[in-house]
């Protein structure tokens, strides 16, 4: 008789550095794959411990200590379930990227990183040892392979795993957004499963870091190539996927396919991108300069969007240049939205800049100078804003 595994794929934001905060909520996360869905196996994100990128504090010894202690924590706290995680591994004097499969205080397999990307954002040779050997473990009767990030990006890793008797594929990832990325990462992944026909469970994180931004997309394609289920992007949650396991191998079965939208998915990172940063670094808000324009339109927009309009204060400083339909249009928009908004001439304090500059200006036509003296003027009182 057929019987199905039901994975849950834990789509997390993680914050970098806050490993106690980022373990609590994989805990959390598990047990709710468990309790509440009846999960064989729940499935976090690269270096879902420390969070992604760590970069230079993998150089600190007790950054390393304080996640391995989370991970321990984590192999204590959750039972009836397995956990794949990511975390970074130290062995032997060497650091590794690394994934493990805990279940009932076990650990079923350990798989270190073999592909490290150390391009564009990446620098990971900086950090890690590339790993050689496969990992594959049993789950209820299934051989399941594990890979991490990059190691989908190149055939060698997951043909390794399939050699060694893995049925299922699943590759753990902090795949950053850029456009059309979605696109690049299923057509890679199919490109995999032509020479090595198994199903692929890909899990992404999401959420903003600094100047990445993860986009999700979670999803499930089967050994035809075909993806059989999509995470929406940019949304945090737990997102279950059910396999049918029978004599020719394992099946994912049907499941809800998000579609993709380019333009919405880039408007939906820039929010993302606002929101976790202000967020993550416990900013109160956000103070922008409204001018009537579309650039600052679209930038109040976003912020309303990322943060809430209660979180976002708009600012028209018009000089004696500014025209009557832009500042109908910034009150306008302003209000619409409903963040907060003020009116701050700048007119005397370019006039009393531009009066201190004047004998050193004459023989000097007026030309951009002068209007950068009102940008520097509106980036002054913005940044006092800011700071009280």
């Amino acid at each position: 008789m057929p019987r199905e595994l039901t994975i849950a794929l834990a789509q997390m934001n993680c914050l970098v550095g806050d490993i106690s905060g980022n373990v609590d909520k994989i805990i959390e996360l598990a047990a709710t794959a468990r309790r509440e869905h009846a999960a064989d196996l729940v499935v976090f994100p690269e270096l879902a411990i420390t969070g992604y990128p760590p970069e230079d504090l993998l150089l600190r010894p007790e950054f390393i200590e304080r996640s391995e202690a989370g991970l321990e924590r984590i192999r204590r706290a959750v039972g009836g379930i397995a956990v794949l995680v990511g975390f970074p591994h130290l062995h032997k004097g060497e650091l590794y990227n690394a994934a493990a499969v805990l279940r009932d205080g076990e650990t079923l397999a350990l798989y270190h990183k073999h592909l490290l990307p150390n391009y564009s954002v990446f620098d990971e040779k900086r950090y890690f040892r590339a790993g050689s050997r496969p990992a594959v473990f049993e789950l209820h009767g299934v051989q399941v392979g594990l890979t991490v990030c990059e190691d989908i990006w190149g055939p060698a890793p997951m043909a390794q795993a399939v050699r060694a008797g893995a049925q299922l594929v699943v590759n753990i990832n902090a795949s950053p957004f850029h456009v059309d990325k979605q696109a690049e990462r299923e057509a890679v992944i199919r490109e995999r499963i032509a020479v090595s026909p198994v199903p692929v469970v890909y899990v992404n994180m999401v959420g903003g870091q600094d100047e990445l931004v993860f986009d999700g997309g979670s999803l499930v394609m089967d050994a035809q190539g075909r993806i059989t289920q999509r995470a929406p992007a940019f949304e945090e949650g737990l997102y279950l996927t059910r396999l049918r396991v029978g004599r020719t191998g394992v099946e994912p079965l049907p499941d809800t396919v998000t579609e993709t939208d380019g333009l919405a998915g880039i408007y939906q990172a820039l929010v993302t991108g606002v929101r976790d940063y202000i967020d993550k670094n416990r900013f109160a808000g956000a103070i922008v300069g409204l001018s009537g324009g579309i650039d600052s339109a679209l930038t109040v927009a976003i912020a309303a969007d990322a943060l809430g309009p209660d979180r976002v204060h708009a600012v028209m400083m018009p000089s004696p240049y500014t025209s009557d339909m832009s500042l109908e249009d910034a009150r306008a928009e302003a209000e619409a939205l409903g963040v907060r908004y003020s009116t701050i001439s700048i007119a005397q304090t370019v006039d009393s800049i531009e009066r201190a500059l004047a004998d050193e200006f004459t023989g000097s036509s007026r030309d951009a100078t002068e209007e950068n003296i009102q940008a520097r003027v509106r980036g002054v009182l913005l940044m006092a804003l800011s700071n009280k």
